[in-house]
């Protein structure tokens, strides 16, 4: 996509905008890696990090005009959000520290 010099998200004719892609990839991996994990403290760095990729990929997506981008992203999150409810231990059941896990 051709990069006009009026647009603000360019400086000394880099799109910095159109780069969030590159590091918006690299956090969702590692947040996905993070949230498969058995480890509950590593399943919440994982959905923060998701969150942040989430941001980053809709600043990314708006500026780039590929809107379907920005709407999964908000499906994602609110996705990500359900996974965090429907996680948490019922009263009754074990909680994440009684279970054997084994290493990741």
């Amino acid at each position: 996509m051709p990069v006009s010099e009026g647009e603000p998200s360019v400086i000394s004719g880099i799109d910095y905008l159109n780069q969030l892609q590159w590091p918006a990839m690299m956090v969702t991996i590692v947040s996905v890696w993070l949230i498969a994990s058995q480890s509950k403290s590593k399943r919440e760095v994982g959905f923060w990090l998701c969150l942040l990729s989430n941001v980053l990929w809709v600043a990314w997506g708006w500026n780039a005009k590929t809107y379907s981008i920005v709407a999964m992203q908000f499906a994602l999150a609110i996705l990500n959000f359900r996974g965090v409810y429907k996680n948490e231990p019922r009263s009754g059941m074990p909680s994440d520290s009684s279970q054997q896990t084994l290493p990741d």
